[in-house]
């Protein structure tokens, strides 16, 4: 099976004054079609680093992200910002919806600029939204909306698009609990039904969701395995020495 997503010794090194960051240090990982993968760490682990990397927000210092057999680094803004457009579907945090656009429109939003018609634009949107049970709502506006509606509309926005890999950063961090595992619930069918999803989270209950972990510390991978094998729940060793893990 050819790789959805490969990193092939990826770094990426910041200069902060007289200080180098490495911010990700010599990263190799593969993530095949239809896999369910938790990227975790701490902040400062280099997890938002490699988020921003698959999702062609950032390209590396060193090193090869191959996605879908492209080449990323190699790649200008404008074909990053059409590889965004074409094979990325992001769920963020705050859900980053319109304000002033009905649910309808916003799922709609990333399929006007991948250059849909409006009709064809309104059919994936509804078949999205229904996906996520919200096609009563697509007249609402988002402050109509508890948070977790808010949350499902922003993964019918991700979706819409058929997109080759959902990417998740943080997904449920604005959401009470039981509204959590009801999102982490829809990502999970998304994944039984043929998905790619990418979970960033700096949480070990919600990356054990995932089929599989990925765990990073100071710009290295830690542990890359099953989720629920017990090595996945790795302690820090800037735990053992009384520092704190956010």
């Amino acid at each position: 099976m050819i790789s959805l997503i490969a990193f092939n010794n990826v770094s990426k090194h910041y200069q902060m004054g007289d200080t180098l960051v490495k911010a990700a240090d010599d990263i190799s990982m593969e993530i095949n079609p239809g896999e369910f993968v938790a990227i975790v760490g701490r902040s400062g682990s280099g997890k938002s680093t490699c988020m921003n990397i698959i999702g062609c927000l950032d390209v590396p210092t060193s090193g090869e992200y191959i996605l879908k057999g492209e080449n990323v680094g190699a790649l200008n803004k404008n074909e990053l910002a059409e590889i965004r457009n074409k094979m990325l579907g992001f769920i963020f945090q705050q859900y980053n919806l319109l304000p002033k656009l009905t649910v309808l429109e916003n799922v709609e939003v990333p399929l006007m600029y991948a250059g849909l018609s409006k009709a064809d634009r309104r059919k994936k949107a509804i078949e999205a939204l229904d996906m996520v049970q919200l096609s009563d709502k697509l007249t609402n506006m988002p402050n109509q909306l508890s948070g977790g509606q808010q949350q499902r509309v922003s993964i019918a926005r991700a979706l819409a698009g058929d997109p080759a890999i959902i990417l998740a950063d943080e997904p449920t961090g604005a959401l009470d609990s039981k509204t959590s595992r009801d999102v982490l619930g829809l990502l999970q069918e998304l994944h039984k039904d043929g998905h790619t999803i990418v979970l960033i989270t700096h949480d070990n209950s919600i990356a054990v969701t995932a089929e599989r972990i990925i765990r990073l510390e100071d710009g290295y991978v830690i542990y890359d395995g099953p989720a629920d094998a017990p090595e996945a729940m790795v302690i820090s060793h800037h735990v053992l020495e009384g520092g704190a893990q956010s």
